[in-house]
């Protein structure tokens, strides 16, 4: 019998099935109670402080992730080394974590914008308002991904506080099956998202302040996951020099007035030629190497 999907209910494939009842088992610490009672009759210090302190234990988690995020970010580097591209989905915040972290990473690295894509469930509408159901499809990820012709060249990291988001384990089994590698950041231990990953990174942080609001310290480890992942990787690909982000665009003010300085301290010049040499050359790396250039014919 074909799938046939009627409102919020489907005829479910066997695999589709065994997942659920996976989900059922998995133990979601991103849904268990809040460790504050009351909260609506809180002050606004209270509530302030109790964010707070659950906010101070996140990089704590991300740190014992570590290992698997190192594993993650030398592969999808190596990738990239021989011409492949990473792309994130996800759904909700995940999904918003996602195009902003992808979407970073042209003007920092001075890449183009084909490098790094972030796909949300529900396309760019659901950037800034809910997509109904859009996360409950398992097909579309894989949809939304060829129109970028995604192969065996590329990396591909799927995000979900939850780690069950149908969304984005269709797209990483599906991508899987064509040869590219699969990744992900999730925030609850051994779910169909991780098993569906090369590279899995699970960060647990625990109960949220106010229960099961996974944009709290769940989206907050996953951001900061995600500087480290495209930060470690860019690094990797040479798109820093020293501490400097030599590649930037310079698409303001500050963003020249700060290329400018880079300029003065490498050649040691003043202002006015740095500034001149940053705006013929269009980036730090151009300006510097072909002035040492010139002054070494």
């Amino acid at each position: 019998m074909e799938n046939k999907k009627i409102g919020l209910k489907s005829y479910l494939t066997n695999e589709e099935n065994n997942n659920k009842e996976k989900n059922r088992a998995m133990i979601r610490v991103t849904e268990q109670e809040s460790k504050y009672n009351d909260i609506d009759k809180m002050s606004v210090l209270e509530i302030l402080e109790g964010i707070n302190n659950e906010d101070k234990t996140v990089p704590q988690a991300v740190e014992k992730a570590i290992p698997q995020i190192e594993k993650l970010a030398s592969a999808v580097a190596e990738r990239m080394t021989k011409g492949g591209r990473l792309f994130y989905i996800g759904a909700g915040t995940s999904g918003r974590l996602a195009i902003v972290d992808a979407s970073e990473c042209p003007p920092t690295f001075g890449v183009p914008f084909d490098w790094v894509v972030g796909i949300i469930a529900g396309g760019d509408t659901a950037i800034r308002r809910a997509v109904e159901n859009a996360e409950d499809d398992n097909e579309q990820a894989w949809i939304d991904l060829q129109e970028f012709n995604i192969n065996e060249k590329d990396s591909l990291v799927g995000l979900a506080a939850s780690g069950t988001t149908p969304y984005v384990i269709g797209g990483l089994n599906t991508a899987r099956k064509h040869g590219v590698l699969t990744g992900c950041i999730v925030c609850n231990e051994g779910g169909p998202i991780a098993a569906e990953s090369d590279f899995p990174v699970e960060v647990v942080v625990g109960p949220e302040f106010l229960t099961g609001s996974t944009r709290m310290k769940s989206g907050t480890a996953q951001k900061l996951i995600l500087n480290m992942l495209s930060t470690a990787v860019m690094i990797r690909l040479g798109r820093v020099k020293g501490n400097k982000m030599v590649d930037m665009q310079l698409t303001n003010h500050k963003l020249v007035d700060r290329g400018t300085q880079m300029v003065m301290d490498a050649l040691n010049i003043d202002h006015d030629q740095a500034a001149d040499l940053l705006i013929h050359y269009g980036s730090v790396r151009k300006a510097v190497e072909a002035t040492n250039r010139n002054s070494s014919i």
